[in-house]
């Protein structure tokens, strides 16, 4: 479903991915996960051809404009909206590459729509003028999008990072029924414990290279936790998989 190799991105002179060579099939639900200035958003944005300046191969930027969007849906860390417009409206963007000559409507649109606020329980909301919404209400609505968009690949960028407990809980548990599904799925996120939970692989991410790729109790090892995070920390089964109590920080680092 996704495959690139060598994935290089220099900015001003700074190497921001290093080599790297990453695959995701259906039936995944991959955490992109490290350190602040890691590489993970300019990653998925490679990923995506959003940077002409980076080099390599991925067989999205074999497709056109129009073909990736309906094999792979997006969503920025960004959550602002330059349009003014109602909930029902943004989460129908999602629609637009499957929509016809001059935005004819598809037979599934209200369907996906429809669904997709049920899912991030907006049901309420659809009138509502998309500025007036709290920054957890936003992030909803725009993850809601990403569902309508109805795509084989979903990436995000964070799309959690805005949302309280519970409703970080009900989207994490939808991006892993999108997987179980069969669809691939592909997010960076800071929670570690909520990612060794819902993703069936890590990739852990530092100074533009993937230093580790696998099961969340091999990935998150006490070494990586401290040569990579930063951090000593209590590692603990439970029946709802491995979780991560941070306990101390080796070291300050800002990026």
């Amino acid at each position: 479903m996704l495959s690139a190799h060598n994935l290089y991105l220099q900015i001003d002179k700074k190497c921001i991915l290093n080599g790297v060579n990453i695959s995701v099939d259906r039936g995944e639900c991959v955490g992109l996960i490290g350190r602040n200035g890691a590489g993970k958003t300019s990653l998925l944005r490679a990923l995506m051809a959003m940077d002409a300046n980076a080099s390599g191969i991925c067989n999205l930027w074999d497709q056109s404009s129009k073909d990736r969007a309906v094999t792979a849906g997006w969503l920025a860390q960004e959550r602002s909206v330059s349009w003014d417009m109602d909930v029902e409206q943004i989460i129908s963007l999602g629609r637009i590459p499957w929509q016809g000559f001059m935005g004819r409507a598809h037979k599934d649109d209200k369907k996906y729509i429809e669904l997709a606020a049920n899912q991030l329980g907006l049901e309420l909301f659809l009138e509502r003028p998309f500025h007036t919404l709290s920054g957890g209400e936003r992030a909803r609505v725009l993850i809601a999008r990403l569902l309508a968009q109805n795509t084989p690949l979903v990436m995000a960028d964070e799309p959690i990072a805005a949302l309280d407990p519970a409703n970080q809980l009900q989207a994490m548990s939808l991006f892993r029924e999108l997987a179980d599904d069969g669809r691939a799925v592909v997010f960076s996120i800071h929670d570690l414990s909520l990612a060794a939970r819902y993703c069936t692989r890590l990739v852990l991410m530092d100074e533009g290279k993937i230093v580790a790729d696998g099961s969340a109790m091999s990935v998150l090892n006490d070494d990586n936790l401290a040569q990579v995070f930063g951090i000593k920390a209590i590692r603990q089964d439970s029946d709802h998989g491995l979780i991560i109590h941070p306990t101390e920080a080796l070291e300050t680092t800002y990026g």
